[in-house]
């Protein structure tokens, strides 16, 4: 299922992606596959959310397609399409948030991905909503958008009383 997500990205974008001026969104692609790996490195074993990897490969592996794949080319393909005017622009982060939540309940029906230290369904929505507004600031204010991160790490962190490990 990870695999068949990451051949949908990677084929969406090449239908719909604006390839000829992808450097333009290659700083936010990077932001968002350096967070992905960053949080796995952090929390290790207890993580929010965690994929179940397909018989295909491990649970690193699954990380790996996320954080290198599929993550930053469907951050491409968001960025495409990113619109000018600010009401489409809420618009448009709630149709990707809602887009991201329909896959991510399909990977729960499948038990593809489980929740731990109370992480909920819905959670994952609202996380959704602030990583799209997130990644459009990153867009144009990366600064912004990494003071915003840290904040948002730390909360998570805290409130969701996740364990904080640098190694072992």
């Amino acid at each position: 299922m990870h695999v068949a997500i990451a051949i949908l990205t990677i084929a969406a974008s090449l239908k719909w992606g604006n390839w000829k001026n992808w450097r333009e969104y290659h700083a936010t692609m990077f932001f968002i596959a350096t967070g992905g790996l960053l949080y796995e490195y952090i929390v290790k074993e207890d993580t929010l959310w965690k994929f179940h990897p397909d018989f295909l490969y491990g649970h690193e592996m699954t990380v790996l397609v996320y954080a290198i794949i599929t993550m930053p080319i469907s951050i491409f393909l968001f960025l495409s399409h990113f619109p000018e005017k600010w009401f489409h622009r809420f618009i448009y982060i709630l149709f990707w948030s809602g887009m991201y939540i329909a896959t991510e309940w399909i990977l729960l029906i499948f038990g593809r991905i489980s929740y731990q230290n109370g992480w909920k369904f819905w959670y994952s929505f609202l996380f959704d909503l602030v990583m799209f507004t997130v990644i459009a600031v990153h867009q144009h204010y990366p600064l912004l958008a990494y003071i915003l991160s840290l904040f948002i790490i730390v909360f998570m962190i805290s409130h969701f009383q996740v364990p904080f490990k640098f190694a072992k």
